[in-house]
């Protein structure tokens, strides 16, 4: 008995052993898709099965392509080609005075965001197409460039500056001192008269450096022994003030000729001083739009230098070069002097739908700044303060002046109204004339001419 219940179980084994034979194993995974329900769960699948796939989240059936597969007789799942591909999100569209970067809009890709020179973002810097109802959609909305702004600059005593509404990028204001009461002495504004608003590198505004100062600067009246004054003849000097000297015949200079009144109520550089030549010496050859080389206070009787002419500038016989000897007693071999022909400059900037409101000047030396503004209507493109750096050059360059979205909105309403106007003008026309054509009237009598 045992015997025969051991038989039939080998038997029964037998038999399953050929049903698991005649079946295929599950199929592998097909890109982008995956098997429907109802065949997920099964372990084996018998010849002739037939299974289904379904593409998955965030991707499309590609039109006509099979989506099937079967087990065949030799146990080996029919071939399928790909037949999902990711769904595509609409253009996030553009993004006035910024950049919208996105190479593609397949399902998880993402798009990127930023704003022009002057300008700061407000919004996500960065949103993806995601899984959304069913379908794909960006998971956030298209952010906001809007204009750099700075806090209004700061206040100085004994001066003022240029109010505005408000500032933004590129917005200047200059300061200037307030007048002193009578009889008192005048305030001076001791650095940089203008700031403009600029950007930190996180897109703040900021101010491009601190404000003046406006004091009172008085430096004493300098006296040069065995000297006098070329130029600055006063008791008392303030900021900015300048004093030229020369040494009366005879002496030599030890010093700058010319020194300036500084913010802190004294002269840079120091006072030179006239000493006595002796009569086996000499002061430094003079010379106008040139230079001496060596430069010194004294040189001994027999020591030569040479005098170069500056830039554009020569000796009457051409030459831009000579070398002269001391003979002693403050005597030289001979002292030549340079002539300048004019000296090549920059002009004006040309500013379409704008203009130079600050700095403007016939021609420019290097360093020489203007400060640029746009019409009513126009946008600056660009830096609205610039410096001058020769050649016709400026750093940064020449800003532009281009017409503001709202007047092209504007424009563009105007433009198609008229349009809309002229086509109604003309199918009224049309109208009216068919109906012309078409119309006998009733009272019309027809007569024939006979010969």
């Amino acid at each position: 008995m045992a015997a025969g219940v051991i038989g039939f179980a080998v038997l029964l084994a037998g038999l399953g052993a050929v049903q698991a034979e005649d079946s295929c194993l599950p199929p592998d995974n097909v890109q982008n898709a995956e098997l429907m329900e109802s065949f997920s769960a099964m372990s084996s699948f018998p010849v002739g099965t037939t299974v289904s796939y379904t593409c998955r989240p965030g991707y499309r059936k590609i039109p006509g392509m099979p989506t099937d597969r079967t087990c065949g007789e030799n146990l080996e799942w029919s071939q399928i080609e790909t037949f999902c591909t990711a769904r595509k999100c609409t253009h996030p569209g553009d993004l006035e005075n910024g950049f919208v970067h996105v190479t593609d809009l397949t399902f998880g890709s993402a798009a990127t965001f930023s704003c022009e020179k002057g300008y700061r973002l407000y919004g996500d810097k960065q949103i993806t197409c995601v899984i959304k109802d069913k379908g794909v959609d960006w998971n956030g909305a298209l952010p906001v460039c809007d204009h750099v702004v700075c806090e209004p600059p700061p206040s100085i005593a004994n001066g003022r500056y240029t109010e505005a509404d408000s500032y933004v990028y590129q917005s200047t204001v200059t300061y200037s001192c307030n007048d002193a009461q009578k009889g008192e002495d005048p305030f001076s504004l001791i650095g940089s008269p203008s700031i403009f608003c600029t950007a930190d590198e996180s897109s703040n505004g900021v101010w491009s450096g601190p404000p003046p100062q406006c004091k009172v600067v008085i430096c004493e009246n300098p006296e040069v022994e065995h000297g006098r004054k070329l130029t600055g003849s006063a008791s008392h000097y303030f900021y900015g003030n300048s004093v030229m000297f020369e040494c009366d015949p005879g002496y030599v200079l030890f010093g700058e000729d010319v020194i300036t009144c500084q913010e802190n109520s004294t002269w840079y550089p120091p006072i030179p001083t006239c000493r006595k030549v002796s009569g086996d010496s000499c002061s430094a050859p003079s010379i106008s739009h040139g230079e001496v080389v060596p430069l010194k206070s004294v040189y001994s009787r027999g020591e030569s230098a040479q005098i170069r002419c500056s830039p554009h500038c020569a000796f009457p016989d051409g030459g831009t070069e000579v070398t002269v000897t001391c003979q002693g007693q403050n005597t030289w071999s001979s002292e030549p002097n340079c002539a300048c022909g004019p000296v090549p400059s920059g002009s004006s900037p040309v500013i379409s739908h704008g203009r130079i409101i600050e700095g403007k000047k016939p021609a420019y030396s290097v360093g020489d700044s203007i400060t640029i503004e746009c019409y009513v209507g126009y946008t600056l493109h660009g830096a609205a303060r610039i410096e001058y750096i020769g050649e016709d050059r400026w750093s940064p360059e020449v800003p532009v002046c281009k017409l503001s979205a709202y007047i092209i909105a504007i424009i563009c309403v105007i433009v198609a109204l008229l349009l809309f106007l002229a086509a109604f003008w003309i199918f009224k026309i049309f109208i009216s004339r068919e109906g012309k054509s078409d119309s006998t009237p009733h009272t019309a009598k027809y007569t024939s001419c006979k010969a």
